[in-house]
């Protein structure tokens, strides 16, 4: 049995015990969950390829994102992934504690300290992003160019109505 044999048969037991729930909605945002359980899962995989957990390679790729120097201050790291301070000093200090970052005096105010990729870190990123992208590819390849768009359209709707 497939997964969305599964979620056809957990769905069609709530039907059966309380057909009153909106089943059809509770089949497509359980096919949702799934989906994004399994892309995860992915990512997770990729992450442990090179060495590092998730979090750490959101960091490095927010650092690549910003581009060169490659250099954010943690402040505007934990902002931008949208985390705490005290998690994201833990993340540094796995990366750097690997020579994939470094903390460097800031050059505008030389009380504070920024992080920059390394050069291995760059070399890390640089090949990690490329294989995402082909795993972020293979994972949308069932998608016709209509299908995406539909898609993308139908997740922010959803994205803007839960976080409202």
């Amino acid at each position: 049995m497939d997964d969305n044999d599964r979620i056809d048969a957990l769905v069609s037991q709530w039907l059966t015990q309380r057909p009153d729930i909106d089943n059809a909605t509770m089949l497509l945002l359980a096919r949702l969950s799934r989906a994004a359980e399994l892309w995860d899962q992915r990512v997770d995989r990729l992450a442990e390829d090179y060495g590092v957990n998730k979090g750490d390679g959101d960091v490095m790729f927010a650092l690549r994102r910003s581009g060169a120097p490659f250099r954010l201050s943690p402040t505007a790291l934990a902002r931008g992934l949208l985390m705490t301070t005290g998690t994201m000093t833990g993340r540094l200090d796995r990366l750097e504690k690997r020579g994939l970052i470094a903390r460097t005096p800031n050059p505008e105010d030389r009380r504070s300290l920024d992080v920059m990729l390394t050069e291995d870190g760059l070399r890390l990123v640089e090949e990690a992003v490329t294989k995402h992208d082909a795993n972020l590819r293979e994972i949308a390849s069932v998608l016709t160019a209509e299908d995406r768009i539909e898609l993308d359209r139908l997740t922010r709707k959803l994205i803007t109505h839960l976080t409202a």
